[in-house]
């Protein structure tokens, strides 16, 4: 089976193998939580979040996993202005730096490709929280092992993806991963300056997945299995007069919500702003606090497989 040494982008995971691997033990981990039996596993190791950007469930939910598994945690978060980036050090240098302390680092950072160029010197393992509009791909996997946990499988599924489908690095890495499974559809609902970049375009067609693009929403829900929505980023505008034009191009609502099938699932990576109405937070099918906790989970299999 593929083991992986580093996760900068969803392209590493070649095929299902890793994945299923992942998952099956991220579903022990769950068991195990419940029962508050489990064994220990990374005691002495240390892991490093360091963030240039901020984030709750990313973060919080690796050094939650950390925890759990026994091991410690050194943490920088606001590091774009609480740590010697704000006196010029390079990337380069803190993670060499950082390396030196922690058995894995886990980075967030503003700018597309940080990620990989700081796993190409990292002495440990690093793990690509986010690099700006690029990859989320651990985000990535959260999603797809809750779509399996909801729904039972991922083959055959259509999703709709809907919202800021540019910037959003969480769409850009889930995209890749389903890729992998066959029969998958996918709706790409985005207003017309927020459309998915080529390159995944490009991504989709060599890997023969039927996809449309749109930017309504209605002709979408009565068949999707997934409603998948996205939070319109400001921090990504320069325009702050276009952000405000497009921020509330869609709205979840109980209205909306509705014309659902009654056994599809509303996920959303969080924070949400108004793209979903809290009277949706009742309704079965909102899956995205369920969504959020299986990130726990996940992140403590993926931290087990690089470290254990």
């Amino acid at each position: 089976m593929q083991k992986l040494n580093y996760l900068i982008s969803a392209t590493q995971f070649a095929d299902r193998e890793l994945l299923e691997s992942l998952f099956a033990s991220a579903a022990e981990m769950e068991r195990h939580d419940i029962a508050r039996t489990l064994k220990l596993s990374l005691s002495g190791r240390i892991l490093a979040t360091i963030f240039y950007e901020p984030s709750t469930r990313t973060r919080l939910s690796f050094e939650a996993a950390m925890q759990k598994l026994g091991g410690g945690i050194l943490t920088a978060e606001n590091a774009r202005e609480n740590s010697s980036a704000a006196k010029g050090e390079s990337i380069a240098d803190a993670i060499r730096v950082i390396g030196g302390y922690a058995d894995v680092i886990v980075m967030r950072h503003f700018e597309e490709g940080a990620a990989k160029a700081a796993a190409a010197i990292s002495p440990v393992p690093l793990i690509n929280a986010g690099d700006g509009p690029g990859e989320h791909p651990t985000q990535a996997l959260v999603d797809i092992y809750t779509i399996m946990k909801e729904l039972g499988s991922v083959e055959g599924k259509r999703i709709a993806l809907v919202g800021d489908l540019l910037y959003g690095r969480t769409i850009h890495s889930l995209l890749q991963l389903l890729c992998l499974y066959p029969g998958v559809s996918i709706d790409l609902i985005s207003p017309a300056n927020l459309r998915l970049p080529a390159k995944y375009i490009d991504y989709l067609k060599q890997n023969k997945v039927d996809f449309r693009e749109s930017d309504t929403l209605d002709a979408s829900l009565p068949h999707a299995d997934v409603l998948y929505i996205t939070r319109v980023q400001r921090e990504r505008f320069t325009d702050v007069s276009e952000y405000e034009a497009i921020k509330d191009s869609y709205f979840v609502d109980a209205v909306i919500a509705a014309k659902l099938k009654p056994e599809a699932i509303i996920l959303h990576a969080l924070p949400r702003l108004n793209e979903i109405a809290s009277e949706v937070d009742s309704d079965p099918r909102a899956a995205y606090f369920r969504q959020a906790k299986n990130g726990l989970y996940v992140r403590m299999a993926l931290l087990t497989h690089l470290l254990a």
